[in-house]
Protein backbone atom coordinates (compact mmCIF):
# COMPACT_ATOMS: atom_id res chain seq x y z
CA UNK A 1 0.00 0.00 0.00
CA UNK A 2 1.30 3.42 -1.03
CA UNK A 3 0.21 6.94 0.01
CA UNK A 4 -2.15 8.63 -2.44
CA UNK A 5 -3.99 11.87 -3.12
CA UNK A 6 -6.64 11.50 -5.83
CA UNK A 7 -9.15 14.08 -7.14
CA UNK A 8 -11.08 13.59 -10.38
CA UNK A 9 -14.40 14.17 -12.15
CA UNK A 10 -13.73 11.39 -14.68
CA UNK A 11 -15.88 8.37 -13.80
CA UNK A 12 -13.66 6.06 -15.85
CA UNK A 13 -10.58 7.23 -13.99
CA UNK A 14 -12.42 6.87 -10.67
CA UNK A 15 -13.30 3.28 -11.55
CA UNK A 16 -9.71 2.49 -12.55
CA UNK A 17 -8.35 4.06 -9.36
CA UNK A 18 -10.68 2.33 -6.90
CA UNK A 19 -10.05 -0.95 -8.74
CA UNK A 20 -6.33 -0.48 -8.20
CA UNK A 21 -6.70 0.56 -4.54
CA UNK A 22 -9.16 -2.13 -3.44
CA UNK A 23 -10.18 -4.82 -5.95
CA UNK A 24 -11.50 -4.93 -9.48
CA UNK A 25 -14.93 -3.34 -9.55
CA UNK A 26 -17.53 -1.79 -11.78
CA UNK A 27 -19.05 1.52 -10.74
CA UNK A 28 -21.97 3.57 -11.92
CA UNK A 29 -22.58 7.28 -11.36
CA UNK A 30 -25.83 9.16 -10.84
CA UNK A 31 -25.99 12.92 -11.39
CA UNK A 32 -24.02 15.52 -13.34
CA UNK A 33 -21.44 16.14 -10.62
CA UNK A 34 -19.04 13.23 -10.50
CA UNK A 35 -16.17 14.41 -8.32
CA UNK A 36 -14.37 11.82 -6.21
CA UNK A 37 -11.57 12.58 -3.75
CA UNK A 38 -9.49 9.86 -2.09
CA UNK A 39 -6.58 10.33 0.29
CA UNK A 40 -4.56 7.40 1.59
CA UNK A 41 -2.12 7.51 4.49
CA UNK A 42 0.00 4.46 5.18
CA UNK A 43 1.21 3.61 8.67
CA UNK A 44 2.72 0.19 7.89
CA UNK A 45 2.67 -2.29 5.01
CA UNK A 46 -0.32 -3.97 6.69
CA UNK A 47 -2.34 -0.92 7.77
CA UNK A 48 -3.49 2.20 5.95
CA UNK A 49 -6.21 4.83 6.32
CA UNK A 50 -8.32 6.21 3.47
CA UNK A 51 -10.58 9.26 3.38
CA UNK A 52 -13.17 9.14 0.58
CA UNK A 53 -15.49 11.96 -0.49
CA UNK A 54 -17.99 11.38 -3.30
CA UNK A 55 -20.11 14.28 -4.63
CA UNK A 56 -22.41 11.85 -6.44
CA UNK A 57 -24.25 8.59 -5.87
CA UNK A 58 -21.88 5.78 -6.79
CA UNK A 59 -22.93 2.19 -7.24
CA UNK A 60 -20.23 -0.44 -7.02
CA UNK A 61 -19.82 -4.18 -7.47
CA UNK A 62 -16.41 -5.57 -6.58
CA UNK A 63 -14.53 -8.81 -6.76
CA UNK A 64 -13.10 -10.39 -3.58
CA UNK A 65 -9.89 -8.96 -2.22
CA UNK A 66 -7.38 -9.95 0.42
CA UNK A 67 -7.84 -6.97 2.74
CA UNK A 68 -10.26 -6.22 5.53
CA UNK A 69 -11.85 -2.78 5.07
CA UNK A 70 -13.49 -1.20 8.11
CA UNK A 71 -15.85 1.58 7.02
CA UNK A 72 -16.85 4.55 9.20
CA UNK A 73 -19.60 6.70 7.72
CA UNK A 74 -18.93 10.42 8.16
CA UNK A 75 -21.89 11.90 6.24
CA UNK A 76 -24.95 10.76 4.28
CA UNK A 77 -25.52 7.03 3.79
CA UNK A 78 -24.12 3.89 2.17
CA UNK A 79 -26.13 0.83 1.25
CA UNK A 80 -24.33 -2.48 1.69
CA UNK A 81 -25.59 -5.44 -0.34
CA UNK A 82 -24.77 -9.05 0.40
CA UNK A 83 -25.80 -12.26 2.18
CA UNK A 84 -29.13 -12.18 0.38
CA UNK A 85 -30.20 -8.70 1.52
CA UNK A 86 -29.08 -5.14 2.14
CA UNK A 87 -28.44 -2.72 5.00
CA UNK A 88 -28.18 1.06 5.09
CA UNK A 89 -25.54 2.72 7.28
CA UNK A 90 -25.41 6.39 8.24
CA UNK A 91 -23.18 8.83 10.17
CA UNK A 92 -21.60 7.17 13.20
CA UNK A 93 -22.10 3.65 11.90
CA UNK A 94 -19.20 1.27 11.49
CA UNK A 95 -19.09 -1.99 9.55
CA UNK A 96 -16.90 -4.12 7.30
CA UNK A 97 -17.50 -2.99 3.75
CA UNK A 98 -15.20 -5.79 2.65
CA UNK A 99 -14.47 -9.13 4.26
CA UNK A 100 -11.41 -10.91 2.85
CA UNK A 101 -12.11 -13.25 -0.06
CA UNK A 102 -15.78 -12.25 -0.40
CA UNK A 103 -17.29 -10.04 -3.14
CA UNK A 104 -18.94 -6.82 -2.05
CA UNK A 105 -21.42 -4.37 -3.57
CA UNK A 106 -23.60 -1.41 -2.70
CA UNK A 107 -24.40 2.24 -3.29
CA UNK A 108 -22.69 5.22 -1.64
CA UNK A 109 -25.06 8.19 -1.61
CA UNK A 110 -22.83 11.25 -2.11
CA UNK A 111 -21.11 10.26 1.07
CA UNK A 112 -17.93 10.83 3.00
CA UNK A 113 -16.27 7.71 4.36
CA UNK A 114 -13.22 6.74 6.36
CA UNK A 115 -11.62 3.38 5.65
CA UNK A 116 -9.21 1.45 7.82
CA UNK A 117 -7.50 -1.24 5.72
CA UNK A 118 -5.86 -4.17 7.49
CA UNK A 119 -4.05 -7.20 6.14
CA UNK A 120 -5.63 -10.30 7.78
CA UNK A 121 -2.13 -11.74 8.24
CA UNK A 122 -1.61 -9.15 11.00
CA UNK A 123 -4.76 -10.34 12.77
CA UNK A 124 -3.52 -13.93 12.61
CA UNK A 125 -0.20 -12.99 14.23
CA UNK A 126 -1.84 -10.93 16.96
CA UNK A 127 -4.62 -13.44 17.63
CA UNK A 128 -1.91 -16.05 18.25
CA UNK A 129 -4.25 -19.01 18.56
CA UNK A 130 -1.39 -21.49 18.43
CA UNK A 131 2.27 -21.82 17.56
CA UNK A 132 3.27 -19.37 14.84
CA UNK A 133 4.04 -22.04 12.26
CA UNK A 134 0.79 -23.90 13.00
CA UNK A 135 -1.66 -21.00 13.33
CA UNK A 136 -4.70 -21.11 11.06
CA UNK A 137 -5.55 -17.81 9.35
CA UNK A 138 -8.10 -15.81 11.29
CA UNK A 139 -11.41 -15.51 9.44
CA UNK A 140 -13.99 -12.80 10.08
CA UNK A 141 -17.48 -14.24 10.56
CA UNK A 142 -19.69 -11.16 10.22
CA UNK A 143 -19.48 -7.59 8.91
CA UNK A 144 -21.12 -6.09 12.00
CA UNK A 145 -19.41 -5.34 15.34
CA UNK A 146 -20.29 -7.60 18.24
CA UNK A 147 -21.73 -4.60 20.13
CA UNK A 148 -22.06 -0.82 19.94
CA UNK A 149 -19.61 -0.50 22.82
CA UNK A 150 -17.02 -2.56 20.95
CA UNK A 151 -17.53 -0.40 17.85
CA UNK A 152 -17.08 2.74 19.94
CA UNK A 153 -13.84 1.44 21.43
CA UNK A 154 -12.53 0.58 17.95
CA UNK A 155 -13.45 4.03 16.65
CA UNK A 156 -11.51 5.61 19.51
CA UNK A 157 -8.53 3.35 18.82
CA UNK A 158 -8.53 4.21 15.12
CA UNK A 159 -8.73 7.92 15.95
CA UNK A 160 -5.82 7.59 18.37
CA UNK A 161 -3.62 5.87 15.79
CA UNK A 162 -4.57 8.30 13.01
CA UNK A 163 -4.19 11.42 15.14
CA UNK A 164 -1.39 10.52 17.57
CA UNK A 165 0.79 8.17 15.56
CA UNK A 166 0.43 9.25 11.94
CA UNK A 167 0.43 12.96 12.76
CA UNK A 168 3.42 12.83 15.10
CA UNK A 169 6.49 14.03 13.16
CA UNK A 170 8.92 11.56 14.77
CA UNK A 171 6.71 8.73 15.99
CA UNK A 172 5.50 7.54 12.58
CA UNK A 173 9.11 6.92 11.52
CA UNK A 174 10.00 4.98 14.68
CA UNK A 175 9.77 1.20 14.06
CA UNK A 176 8.76 0.34 17.63
CA UNK A 177 5.98 2.95 17.61
CA UNK A 178 4.58 1.63 14.34
CA UNK A 179 4.84 -1.99 15.49
CA UNK A 180 3.15 -1.26 18.84
CA UNK A 181 0.36 0.78 17.24
CA UNK A 182 -0.26 -1.90 14.60
CA UNK A 183 -0.60 -4.66 17.18
CA UNK A 184 -2.81 -2.46 19.36
CA UNK A 185 -5.18 -1.73 16.49
CA UNK A 186 -5.28 -5.35 15.33
CA UNK A 187 -6.11 -6.52 18.86
CA UNK A 188 -8.97 -4.02 19.02
CA UNK A 189 -10.33 -5.25 15.66
CA UNK A 190 -10.30 -8.81 16.98
CA UNK A 191 -12.34 -7.67 19.97
CA UNK A 192 -14.81 -5.78 17.77
CA UNK A 193 -15.78 -8.28 15.08
CA UNK A 194 -16.65 -11.97 15.47
CA UNK A 195 -13.78 -14.13 14.21
CA UNK A 196 -12.48 -17.68 14.32
CA UNK A 197 -9.80 -16.68 16.85
CA UNK A 198 -9.95 -18.90 19.95
CA UNK A 199 -9.17 -17.41 23.35
CA UNK A 200 -9.82 -20.36 25.71
CA UNK A 201 -6.58 -22.01 26.93
CA UNK A 202 -6.19 -25.71 26.22
CA UNK A 203 -4.88 -28.41 28.56
CA UNK A 204 -1.43 -27.98 26.96
CA UNK A 205 -1.57 -24.22 27.50
CA UNK A 206 -2.36 -24.69 31.18
CA UNK A 207 0.50 -27.18 31.54
CA UNK A 208 2.90 -24.72 29.88
CA UNK A 209 1.88 -21.89 32.22
CA UNK A 210 4.79 -22.61 34.54
CA UNK A 211 7.46 -20.49 36.25
CA UNK A 212 10.07 -21.82 33.81
CA UNK A 213 8.01 -20.46 30.92
CA UNK A 214 7.98 -17.05 32.56
CA UNK A 215 11.75 -17.17 33.17
CA UNK A 216 12.49 -18.00 29.52
CA UNK A 217 10.14 -15.30 28.27
CA UNK A 218 11.42 -12.65 30.66
CA UNK A 219 15.04 -13.42 29.72
CA UNK A 220 14.17 -13.06 26.04
CA UNK A 221 12.31 -9.77 26.55
CA UNK A 222 15.02 -8.31 28.78
CA UNK A 223 17.65 -9.13 26.14
CA UNK A 224 15.68 -7.78 23.17
CA UNK A 225 13.48 -4.82 24.18
CA UNK A 226 14.63 -2.81 21.15
CA UNK A 227 13.26 -5.36 18.65
CA UNK A 228 9.79 -5.31 17.09
CA UNK A 229 8.40 -8.15 19.19
CA UNK A 230 4.96 -9.70 18.95
CA UNK A 231 3.32 -12.06 21.40
CA UNK A 232 4.06 -14.88 18.95
CA UNK A 233 7.77 -13.99 18.90
CA UNK A 234 7.99 -14.17 22.67
CA UNK A 235 6.04 -17.43 22.81
CA UNK A 236 8.33 -18.99 20.22
CA UNK A 237 11.38 -18.01 22.29
CA UNK A 238 9.77 -19.57 25.37
CA UNK A 239 8.86 -22.75 23.43
CA UNK A 240 5.14 -22.54 24.26
CA UNK A 241 1.93 -21.42 22.61
CA UNK A 242 0.94 -17.74 22.87
CA UNK A 243 -2.07 -18.65 24.99
CA UNK A 244 0.13 -20.68 27.31
CA UNK A 245 2.49 -17.72 27.60
CA UNK A 246 -0.33 -15.33 28.43
CA UNK A 247 -1.68 -17.69 31.08
CA UNK A 248 1.80 -18.08 32.62
CA UNK A 249 2.26 -14.31 32.95
CA UNK A 250 -1.21 -13.89 34.42
CA UNK A 251 -0.67 -16.72 36.88
CA UNK A 252 2.83 -15.83 38.10
CA UNK A 253 3.32 -12.09 37.42
CA UNK A 254 -0.28 -10.83 37.34
CA UNK A 255 0.36 -9.06 34.04
CA UNK A 256 0.57 -9.83 30.32
CA UNK A 257 3.71 -10.41 28.23
CA UNK A 258 3.12 -7.23 26.24
CA UNK A 259 2.58 -5.13 29.36
CA UNK A 260 5.80 -6.54 30.76
CA UNK A 261 7.56 -5.60 27.51
CA UNK A 262 6.17 -2.06 27.69
CA UNK A 263 7.45 -1.69 31.27
CA UNK A 264 10.93 -2.89 30.26
CA UNK A 265 10.96 -0.36 27.44
CA UNK A 266 9.74 2.33 29.83
CA UNK A 267 12.66 1.54 32.15
CA UNK A 268 15.12 1.84 29.26
CA UNK A 269 13.59 5.17 28.29
CA UNK A 270 14.03 6.40 31.86
CA UNK A 271 17.68 5.33 31.82
CA UNK A 272 18.20 7.36 28.62
CA UNK A 273 16.54 10.43 30.10
CA UNK A 274 18.68 10.18 33.24
CA UNK A 275 21.87 9.87 31.16
CA UNK A 276 21.10 12.77 28.81
CA UNK A 277 23.50 15.67 28.37
CA UNK A 278 22.80 19.20 27.20
CA UNK A 279 24.51 18.65 23.85
CA UNK A 280 23.40 15.14 22.84
CA UNK A 281 20.11 16.30 21.30
CA UNK A 282 17.85 14.01 23.31
CA UNK A 283 14.29 15.15 23.90
CA UNK A 284 11.37 13.47 25.61
CA UNK A 285 9.74 12.94 22.20
CA UNK A 286 12.78 11.29 20.58
CA UNK A 287 13.41 9.01 23.56
CA UNK A 288 9.73 8.04 23.70
CA UNK A 289 9.63 7.23 19.98
CA UNK A 290 12.82 5.17 20.16
CA UNK A 291 11.20 2.92 22.76
CA UNK A 292 7.83 2.58 21.05
CA UNK A 293 5.71 5.32 22.65
CA UNK A 294 3.92 8.33 21.25
CA UNK A 295 4.69 11.48 23.22
CA UNK A 296 1.29 11.93 24.88
CA UNK A 297 0.92 8.29 25.92
CA UNK A 298 4.53 8.15 27.08
CA UNK A 299 4.04 11.14 29.38
CA UNK A 300 0.94 9.59 30.94
CA UNK A 301 2.45 6.13 31.46
CA UNK A 302 5.77 7.55 32.67
CA UNK A 303 4.13 9.71 35.31
CA UNK A 304 2.04 6.75 36.51
CA UNK A 305 5.13 4.53 36.76
CA UNK A 306 7.66 6.94 38.29
CA UNK A 307 5.61 9.71 39.89
CA UNK A 308 7.11 12.53 37.82
CA UNK A 309 7.01 13.93 34.31
CA UNK A 310 9.66 12.69 31.86
CA UNK A 311 10.65 16.30 31.20
CA UNK A 312 11.66 16.64 34.84
CA UNK A 313 13.74 13.44 34.67
CA UNK A 314 15.46 14.76 31.54
CA UNK A 315 16.16 18.13 33.10
CA UNK A 316 17.51 16.69 36.34
CA UNK A 317 19.54 14.13 34.40
CA UNK A 318 21.25 16.90 32.46
CA UNK A 319 22.03 18.79 35.67
CA UNK A 320 23.46 15.68 37.33
CA UNK A 321 25.56 14.79 34.28
CA UNK A 322 26.89 18.36 34.05
CA UNK A 323 27.88 18.44 37.71
CA UNK A 324 29.59 15.06 37.41
CA UNK A 325 31.67 16.22 34.45
CA UNK A 326 32.54 19.63 35.94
Amino acid sequence: MEPLTFDSNDVGLVEATVSRLYSRMRIGAVGARTRAQITRRVMAPEISFDDLDYSFDIGYSAEPQGLMIICDVVSNTIRREGEGGFEVFGPGDQFLISRPDLPYAGVAHATRLQFTLIDPALLTRVAATGKADEADPVRVLDHRPVSREAALQLRRSVAYVRDSVLDAPDAAQAPLVVSTASQYLAARVLQTFPTTAVSTPSTTDRHDASPSTVRRAVAFIDANPDLELTLTDIARAACVTPRGLQLAFRRHLDTTPMRYLRRVRLDHARDELCAATADDGRTVATVAARWGFTHSRFTQQYRTAYGELPSRTLREGMITTFRSSA
